[in-house]
């Protein structure tokens, strides 16, 4: 062969790859159209059928050399490019994308500026059970330094016959024992028609794992000019997450925070399986701050200060777990509630940690 041959097919090859990048590219402009298109219209960006129905169609027109088997594969990849650029667009869309907004979101909470590169906590029983029970874990909470009370006033449990909350009236316990304390409450809303009454004796709506997909409740939430805190569903995928905060956030609500509560694996050693990767990965998705729940994570009192310096070490903005004066006769998740002395040895194994590690 002459070399000039060789030089001159590679040329070819040149120009060959350069048609091809430019068609490779004006593909992928089409692909984002038809993403945005999709997404206004709420439809799947994956379609099946469509992918099968176009590889069908290069099959039949090809006529070589290569065989069908590598003509699919190659367009496989090239479909599969298509669809991840569809999925960063998408990502780049959210209010909630750090791509969006690159600093990170600081939510202002009485004073307690979750977010702000400081470890913060939320204490508190599971749930309101009464005045006395919910005023001396408040009298610990507040001596030790933390300003962010939970308890359950509406508890949706799995089974009907179990304690279910005292509703609005334990808002009012909570509202009034953290008046006393200088506190702030945090508690759970499991129902839009409650966002309403439930401002005005809380600081933080709390959306709860099995709502954490109630649409409506989210929207209820973004509605109202009132913190959030938003769980992860039972078995709710990262991207389902932060989908959910979308929800809160397009209707004008920014001040979010995501919880990493476990999540429902084929593990029974413990409550839940802690995804603790959920953080960084949640941390650089979004601009919103990351707290973990060790206690719904584990649901044991014994695993509570490993998980939470796990937490911690990753990049958690704060821990939220749950204190009763005596777990034993808890009304609710009795095994994995800490009493009082253990609440505060829990705290100084954790400044011990933080100081360790600074």
């Amino acid at each position: 062969m002459n070399p000039n041959d060789l030089d001159q097919l590679r040329d070819k090859l040149d120009n060959v790859n350069l048609q091809l990048l430019e068609l490779v590219n004006l593909r992928a402009a089409i692909v984002q159209q038809i993403g945005q298109l999709k997404s206004k219209q709420g439809m799947n960006r994956f379609d099946p059928v469509r992918e099968r129905q176009m590889l069908d169609q290069l099959i039949h027109f090809n006529n070589g050399p290569f065989d069908n088997s590598t003509i699919e594969h190659i367009f496989k990849e090239i479909f599969k490019a298509g669809l991840e650029l569809q999925e960063d667009d998408h990502r780049k869309e959210l209010l909630v994308s750090r791509k969006r907004k690159p600093d990170n979101t600081i939510i202002d909470i009485k004073g307690e500026k979750v977010g702000d590169g400081n470890t913060h906590f939320v204490m508190g029983p599971c749930a309101v059970e009464s005045y006395e029970q919910v005023r001396e874990v408040a009298k610990a909470v507040n001596r030790n330094g933390i300003k962010l009370l939970r308890g359950g006033a509406f508890k949706p449990r799995t089974s009907p016959y179990d304690f279910q909350g005292l509703g609005v009236e334990g808002l009012q316990i909570l509202r009034s024992v953290a008046d006393e304390f200088d506190l702030a409450v945090i508690s759970e809303i499991v129902n839009p028609a409650h966002i309403e009454k439930a401002i005005d004796y809380v600081d933080v709506i709390q959306i709860g794992a099995r709502n954490m997909q109630n649409f409506e409740l989210l929207k209820a939430a973004g509605d109202v000019d009132k913190p959030v805190l938003l769980k992860r569903g039972l078995s709710a995928t990262i991207a389902e997450f932060i989908n959910a905060a979308e929800y809160i956030i397009s209707r004008g609500n920014g001040n979010i925070i995501l919880c990493e509560r476990g999540i429902r694996t084929y593990e029974t050693a413990t409550r839940n399986t802690l995804d603790i990767s959920a953080v960084p990965i949640l941390k650089q998705e979004t601009h919103l701050p990351v707290m973990v729940d060790v206690t719904h994570s584990t649901g044991r009192r014994d695993l509570l200060i490993p998980t939470a310096k796990a937490a911690l070490a990753i990049g958690a903005d704060g821990i939220m777990a749950e204190v009763h004066p005596d777990p034993a006769v808890a009304l609710s998740d009795s095994a994995q509630q800490m009493d009082i002395p253990t609440f505060e040895n829990f705290l100084q194994e954790l400044s011990k940690y933080t100081t360790s590690i600074s």
